[in-house]
């Protein structure tokens, strides 16, 4: 489907509230027309990034006391991975949901769209954790990362998968298009001598299997990496949405302008996250952010790329989650978003 924002305004994912109804107030008047289902971290590690969407996964262990995850394969883990994988052969997608027990945001907002007035909502946006950053970033009993365990590493891929699937069809009452980012910070630190053992072609691989699970659910994917990353992984992944950071590294996605070009040319959308997620939000203005988002895309457009098409494709987002923020912080993120959208349009 052809996706043309033009300024249009969506966020990331968590917030730091722990009422989730007050957290799905604030995406629902700040961000009407791309709303989010809420992440909500802060009061239980069930919510965290990795944990949420553990559910249905073999082996998985998780520490009550030290309020952690990690896959336990000291076992015979031959039963768990036969259930796994018959249910994802089967598609059973109500076998990888997310109880509310680790997420109150998706219920709380599923509950409020049934009953607001939706005249203003135009695509809803759902986000789930990507194999690579959950791969990497959840250790074995050995404390070993879990995605060097090439057998678990295709389960995470999977399950992935299918938690985006479930979630796309929890929303489909919402009768409008839907979006998926595939959240993956680790991405920023591709490269890097902690993960050389990381192949690109097997980066590639593991995002065009989700980006077709979400393709396969007729909805848009985005892949959203919150620091530097080599942006043509994204490209060369077959994704619809780039979702970057672009008030700390803007001038980034212009390192790469052919493909850049390209990827636009053909339909893909670019998310500008313009709006920090940090305490610098306090020292901007929404006048500020915009002629600051206006300098980095005449940057991109001085490379070669249309201009008129860059804001054409152009998605407006925070830079990044606002879970680790104050509530008051995180509101202000929100509230400059909903001002800079305006702004632009």
């Amino acid at each position: 489907m052809p996706f043309e924002p033009q300024c249009l305004a969506t966020a990331i994912g968590s917030l730091p509230h722990e009422d989730p109804a007050l957290a799905c107030e604030v995406v629902l008047k700040a961000i009407p027309e791309i709303p989010i289902w809420p992440q909500l971290p802060r009061t239980n590690f069930r919510e965290g990034m990795e944990v949420q969407y553990s559910e249905g996964l073999p082996c998985v262990a998780l520490d009550e006391e030290k309020q952690r995850m990690y896959f336990d394969t000291s076992g015979d883990v031959t039963s768990e991975l036969e259930k796994f994988y018959e249910n994802y052969m089967a598609e059973n997608l109500d076998h990888f949901q997310i109880s509310p027990e680790f997420s109150r945001g998706v219920y709380e907002m599923e509950k409020k769209l049934k009953q607001e007035d939706l005249s203003s909502l135009q695509y809803f946006k759902n986000q789930v954790t990507g194999p690579l950053t959950t791969g990497l970033g959840r250790i074995d009993e050995n404390k070993r990362s879990i995605y060097y365990n090439e057998v678990f590493r295709d389960v995470i891929v999977k399950g992935t998968e299918m938690k985006a699937r479930w979630l796309l069809r929890k929303f489909s009452f919402l009768e409008c298009d839907q979006i998926c980012f595939i959240d993956e910070p680790i991405l920023s630190a591709f490269g890097s001598s902690t993960y050389v053992s990381v192949q690109r072609s097997d980066v590639v691989k593991h995002l065009e299997d989700v980006i077709a699970a979400v393709h396969k659910e007729g909805a848009l994917a985005g892949i959203h990496c919150c620091g530097n990353t080599e942006w043509t992984i994204l490209i060369d992944s077959g994704v619809d949405i780039i979702s970057f950071d672009a008030y700390e590294f803007g001038e980034t996605i212009a390192y790469y302008p052919e493909q850049v070009k390209s990827f636009l040319e053909k339909g893909g959308v670019l998310a500008w996250g313009i709006i920090p997620t940090s305490e610098k939000i306090d020292q901007e203005t929404p006048a500020a952010l915009v002629e600051k988002l206006n300098t980095v895309i005449k940057n991109l457009a001085s490379k070669g790329v249309d201009e008129d098409l860059i804001w054409k494709k152009c998605l407006l987002t925070p830079s990044c989650g606002t879970g680790s923020l104050s509530v008051e912080l995180s509101e202000k993120v929100f509230q400059v978003l909903a001002d800079v959208r305006e702004l632009l349009r």
